[in-house]
């Protein structure tokens, strides 16, 4: 069977509970929660599964659901993701169901993908005598820098999965297109902090003292041109100081100044490279200065690539699920990052992005993007990536799982 016979009907059955995807949606929205422990957004992941007669269970250490459903003949198993937690900030969009809560905002869409989700279940649960294997709907707690990918993985989400599939919604893509790209789709990220340690004193005899705030300057400066001359312009990094503390008055040296910021790359030899490159960098330039200095790294998430045969098969059911030429390759990652990551580093599957640039907008890259505190989704979208979900498990188990 072609791709296009099998995902004939998917947009109509998801466009037909458009109105319940949206209203879970808000439900969600109007109630973030951070982290790995969303226990009321779990709650209520398992009563929107209630009655679609699936093998539902929820984590032993984070507030995840894994949901089978198995189909009217064995095969093999696709995964299906979304995301459940929200960030630590203050929703500005005005929309009418925003965030209860001025600390938490779901703000990067992952409501949205929780209810998109949920619509394909639904859709998919009502056609299971056709279904030649199993499906698995993965909602996972944590992507925002809490790694609930992992966990679930150490819980045995992958067991027996053949292949794996997620949407991550854009308003910096237009409604009714789709965007993506084989191979680094997400940079990996890890965060640093450094300290510079000099010695303290009075403002007015610096000489007396060995003032760290210019080491520190000097060291930020430093890293950007490293960046520019020591690692390719074709496998890229972007380095980013996002804090600097240091001092307590005007007149006084402080004995510490200190430097945290993120490293992106696409790459796992630039990512070391870099990793090293910023060590190195910190610790010369310090002990140029007489100043000792503390480098503190932190791994985060690996790079998220995209299997390419799977994501030329993702392709494929886009096209065929909205018509004609819908999907948009990327010319070049994007770097932000994704735990995702660690889905595809074990089975092959891709991810890729659902536009959703809100109808008053006509310059989608203007949008406010996702983690902006006024980030907006046009809904229509969301019975579209309900339908990709539909689409993509349909097409590969009626493949048997074949995707090249």
């Amino acid at each position: 069977m072609s791709v296009t016979e099998s995902v004939v009907g998917a947009l109509d059955a998801a466009r037909s509970i458009e109105g319940e995807i949206v209203d879970l949606r808000r439900a969600i929205h109007r109630d973030p929660e951070l982290g790995t422990d969303n226990p009321r957004t779990q709650a209520r992941i398992v009563e929107a599964l209630g009655g679609l007669g699936l093998e539902v269970s929820t984590g032993r250490a984070i507030t995840s659901v894994v949901a089978d459903l198995v189909g009217g003949t064995g095969g093999p198993t696709i995964l299906l993701r979304a995301d459940t937690d929200a960030l630590p900030m203050t929703e500005e969009s005005g929309e009418s169901f925003t965030s209860e809560h001025a600390d938490r905002a779901h703000a990067c869409g992952h409501d949205a993908h929780v209810a998109m989700l949920v619509g394909a279940a639904r859709v998919l649960a009502g056609e299971r005598e056709r279904l030649a294997g199993r499906i698995r709907f993965m909602f996972q707690p944590g992507e925002e820098g809490f790694g609930g990918a992992a966990t679930m993985i150490e819980e045995g989400v992958l067991d027996g999965v053949d292949a794996a599939f997620a949407l991550h919604i854009s308003p910096n893509v237009p409604t009714g297109l789709v965007a993506g790209r084989p191979g680094p789709l997400l940079a990996s990220t890890d965060d640093f902090e450094i300290v510079v340690r000099g010695r303290g004193g009075h403002a007015s005899t610096p000489h007396f003292g060995n003032d760290p705030i210019p080491v520190a300057c000097e060291i930020v400066t430093a890293m950007q041109t490293f960046v520019t001359r020591r690692v390719e312009a074709f496998n890229p990094a972007v380095v980013t100081v996002g804090r600097i503390a240091a001092g307590t008055t005007t007149n006084v040296i402080p004995e510490t100044a200190t430097i945290a910021g993120t490293i992106r790359t696409v790459s796992d030899a630039t990512r070391a490279g870099v990793v090293a490159g910023v060590r190195r960098v910190a610790e010369g330039i310090a002990a140029a200065h007489e100043c000792t200095v503390d480098v503190r790294m932190t791994q985060g998430y690996p790079v998220t690539a995209n299997h390419p045969q799977f994501h030329a098969f993702a392709v494929d059911v886009v096209n065929a699920v909205v018509g004609g030429q819908a999907f948009v390759e990327l010319p070049s990652p994007v770097m932000g990052a994704e735990d995702f990551s660690y889905v595809l580093q074990r089975v092959p599957g891709a991810m890729a992005f659902l536009g959703a640039c809100p109808a008053e907008i006509d310059d989608f890259l203007a949008a406010p993007s996702c983690h902006s505190n006024r980030m907006r989704l046009n809904e229509s979208a969301l019975g579209l990536g309900a339908a990709l979900h539909v689409g993509v498990a349909r097409a590969f188990l009626d493949a048997g799982g074949s995707f090249a």
